[in-house]
């Protein structure tokens, strides 16, 4: 038989597998409800190759950790069926931190073992829990969230109607790993998601170099914290907590410098004695406090100081109690309002009047967060900074991690 009739249908059959496995993607997205107004998107294919084209410019990696995958467990061995598209949605009028996602599922039975191995708890009726990770399996699917409130609604309304409108991947993501969309209506705005070797960003603008620019000048200082947001971007993030916030309190501008510090908490309690006398015991315990100060610029000052001493977020003392770091003082002036700790204040950094967040990584912030695992930790840990930017219309979030020799998708 001549070779080459076997050949040609051999290569043919493996493009074709290739094509099927690692570029084929099923664009429809079936399980995000019509109440959804926010959705983020991460493309598993793409995230996938992006892992094995590392991987074998690693050679160091080939290895891997074979006791310890055998021992935890894996996703692709769990009996979930990976999707093309990894959907998580955050449903209308729902707290921020409450996101949820469906799931198809392969074998039921082996996802249930997979979830007692890795110490869910058992809630019964199909419903497990793992700290602030919920579960409820529903014959051939799973629902997870960050909470279990919308659990009934999303079942009826995803998983008991075969009439549900059906998302085009294409319609929030383009040809990056992830993505991020909030959804008004039929008005959807979009934002890339993008893991670099060292860093992801977040953005609905390709043109970086304004905010290059600001985490040139940021990263001359050496605050934890230095933060400057107009009244729109007060207004837009003050959503996310408490939405007449930012309009009943005329705040028009806020500057915030800040610095972490280890400090000595005393502990006073009291015990008795043979003679049951009361006796003062003291106790010492290392805590991590902020000092700060705070610039708020107000529209109208006097409407300001009466809306924060209506919320009673100013006691008989002068201080601004929302700061659950005591002691500060706080006071008003002609422009507004300014916070400042009195333990040790600290001077506003250079006005900037631009829109910005920089978070700086501290040891003394990880080493605090007792009560996240090592391998949260370690994550934290290996942060540089987070910067926020706004200008005009474009948005920008960049996470940055500290230069390592291998990138993030092998190091996390």
């Amino acid at each position: 038989m001549n070779k080459k009739k076997i050949i040609v249908p051999l290569v043919l059959l493996l493009a074709i597998a290739v094509y099927f496995v690692v570029f084929y993607k099923n664009k429809n997205l079936r399980y995000i409800p019509e109440n959804a107004d926010a959705v983020v998107l991460i493309d598993i294919k793409k995230l996938t190759g992006q892992y094995l084209f590392s991987l074998a410019a690693n050679p160091s990696q080939w290895s891997g950790n074979k006791s310890k995958g055998k021992s935890s467990g894996s996703l692709k061995d769990s009996g979930i069926q990976i999707p093309d598209f990894l959907q998580i949605f955050h449903i209308k009028n729902t707290k921020f931190s409450e996101w949820y996602s469906v799931l198809e599922l392969k074998d039921s039975q082996k996802f249930i073992a997979f979830l007692k191995k890795k110490n869910f708890v058992d809630k019964g009726n199909g419903r497990f829990q793992k700290d602030q990770i919920f579960i409820m399996i529903n014959g051939n699917y799973c629902v997870a969230g960050t909470s279990d409130l919308a659990f009934e609604d999303i079942q009826k309304k995803l998983l008991k109607t075969s009439s549900n409108p059906v998302l085009d991947a294409d319609q929030l993501i383009h040809n990056t790993a992830g993505s991020i969309s909030f959804i008004s209506g039929k008005k959807i705005q979009n934002f890339s998601i993008e893991l670099n070797d060292n860093e992801i960003e977040i953005k609905n603008n390709s043109n970086a170099e304004f905010f290059n620019s600001i985490t040139s000048k940021l990263q001359t200082g050496n605050h934890f914290l230095d933060l400057e947001l107009d009244k729109e971007n007060i207004r837009n993030l003050s959503r996310f907590f408490n939405k007449s916030i930012a309009d009943s309190s005329q705040i028009a501008y806020f500057k915030t410098t800040a610095d972490l510090e280890q400090v000595n908490d005393t502990i006073i309690s009291y015990e008795y004695d043979d003679n049951f006398n009361e006796v003062e015991k003291k106790t010492f315990q290392k805590i991590i406090q902020p000092n700060y100060t705070i610039d708020i610029k107000s529209d109208n000052p006097e409407k300001t100081w009466e809306y924060f001493q209506s919320k009673k977020w100013i006691n008989s003392e002068n201080q601004f109690t929302v700061i659950p770091f005591q002691p500060n003082q706080i006071s008003q002036n002609k422009n507004g309002v300014a916070i400042k700790s009195t333990r040790k204040p600290v001077s506003l950094s250079p006005q900037l009047k631009e829109n910005y967040i920089f978070i700086r990584n501290s040891a003394l912030l990880y080493s605090s967060l007792k009560m996240l695992g090592n391998t949260e930790k370690r994550i934290i840990s290996d942060v540089d900074y987070i910067l926020y930017g706004n200008k005009s219309q474009d948005y920008w979030i960049k996470i940055k991690a500290k230069n390592g020799e291998l990138p993030l998708i092998l190091r996390w």
